[in-house]
């Protein structure tokens, strides 16, 4: 049994179905898609959260919004290029003209993949989660159900950006973005619960909140129950969450990198010797005379960036191709990127040791975490404590800050957790600070 790229790919709209599709002659409903995204204040929120390094100053560094942009490019271009061979694959096929819309799909949910992150990168995340595992939250395990709890104490970037598309926050509309299906399939790299979520495998797709919006999301894409990590069922991938992810690792790693010779944190000569072990001999000779012709160190490094980023995009189409009756049954092991040719992958890998014994624990790196774990756990603690008890009168005067669309006065224990987490977690770094402060007592304007 495998799933079907003409049911995989549709324009049916979440929390729209009720309505006819009408294909427009200037766009198609995955463009609709992608202009809906850039649009929204939840993506131009993404211009001041931490990628990796701290927002920039006089030198500037990727923020979630720019490396959202850069994803959605990359993974476009190899979505198109799977698209021209599975269209020769599938020449005759009734429906052989939906695979034009893959390119389309991939770079809308690439838009979306990192929405749902809280401020100050995965310190964010760790900030909530541990707030219930090991922080003020914990008293409330007693009054949740073990899926909720393991929602909150597993909290995770993924689940909350499918929650941030799906969810009817009030005074919404049904559907959320109403987003299509395809899209919204695309986005979820980790199709199981929370309840699934473990050490080995700590990451999950949606909320127990979200559990049946994600049903009805693998029912119209035909997407495959399968086995989840830990021996529980779950659901398999939709293909093109491949090509998303593989977008994504492209970048960050890539970039990062890049930012970090901006930074000073890497000579030139390293990086440069590193990034050329993505090509071949003849390859790299040819490079390395194109880099006589260069005297920007900066120039030097994103010249070589940018042929990587081509090299792997044409690796991870051609993965995708040769193991496509794989993915559609739900039995590929892993990422595109652990299956490319050797010298690629190999060169891949050793970007991956340097990041981490270089990059992601630089002291300016370190400095933005724990200064965001010390921000988001404070304001986890007075906002939680605010929901619970409104009739205080702190409480009054901080839940009157925080927007209507969360439903703060939720009846149940668990829909008021959540309305708390979605307003920390859509916020910016810069506003979280903000608010950090005001509650401080530290940024208040008194005149003489």
């Amino acid at each position: 049994m495998k799933m079907s790229w003409d049911k995989l790919i549709t324009p049916l709209r979440f929390g729209q179905e009720h309505l006819n599709v009408t294909e427009s002659e200037t766009r198609s409903e995955f463009q609709r898609d992608y202009d809906r995204i850039v649009f929204s204040p939840a993506f131009r929120r993404l211009q001041n959260k931490t990628q990796v390094f701290p927002l920039p100053g006089s030198i500037f560094v990727h923020n979630r919004l720019t490396h959202s942009m850069e994803v959605a490019c990359v993974g476009r271009s190899i979505a198109r290029e799977v698209a021209a061979a599975l269209k020769r694959k599938y020449e005759g096929e009734s429906w052989v003209g939906k695979l034009d819309a893959a390119g389309e799909i991939v770079a809308a949910a690439c838009l979306a993949h990192d929405m749902g992150n809280p401020p100050f990168g995965h310190s964010g995340e760790k900030a909530i989660s541990s707030f219930f595992s090991e922080g003020p939250g914990r008293p409330l395990r007693a009054s949740l159900t073990a899926e909720q709890w393991a929602d909150l104490t597993h909290f995770e970037g993924n689940a909350n950006a499918f929650r941030l598309l799906t969810h009817q926050f009030l005074g919404r509309r049904p559907g959320g973005f109403a987003l299509t299906y395809s899209t919204l399939a695309s986005i979820v790299k980790y199709p199981y619960a929370s309840v699934l979520a473990s050490h080995e495998h700590p990451k999950f797709g949606f909320f127990t909140s979200e559990t049946s919006d994600f049903e009805r999301v693998a029912a119209h894409t035909g997407l495959l129950r399968v086995t989840a990590p830990d021996q529980a069922p779950g659901y398999a991938r939709h293909p093109l969450v491949y090509i998303v992810e593989a977008a994504d690792d492209i970048c960050y790693e890539i970039m990062d990198i890049e930012d970090a010779h901006k930074l000073g944190l890497l000579p030139t000569e390293q990086v440069i010797d590193l990034f050329l072990q993505f090509f071949n001999y003849d390859d790299r000779c040819r490079r390395l005379t194109s880099l006589d012709h260069v005297d920007d160190p900066n120039e030097k490094i994103a010249y070589l960036r940018a042929s990587i980023i081509g090299v792997l995009v044409e690796r991870c189409a051609l993965t995708f191709v040769e193991n496509e009756e794989a993915i559609l049954r739900g039995e590929f092991d892993g990422q595109l990127l652990n299956h490319i040719t050797p010298t690629e992958r190999q060169a891949y890998k050793a970007c991956e040791r340097l990041s981490w014994q270089r990059i992601y624990s630089a002291p300016d790196v370190i400095d933005i975490e724990l200064a965001g774990n010390r921000i988001i756990s404070f304001l986890m603690e007075k906002v939680i404590d605010a929901v619970l008890n409104p009739d205080l009168n702190y409480s009054r005067l901080l839940l009157a800050k925080i927007p209507r669309q969360y439903e703060k006065t939720h009846t149940s224990l668990y829909g008021k957790l959540l309305a708390a987490v979605d307003y920390i977690s859509g916020m910016t770094d810069v506003y979280a600070l903000e608010l950090y402060r005001q509650l401080n007592g530290m940024s208040l304007k008194i005149n003489n």
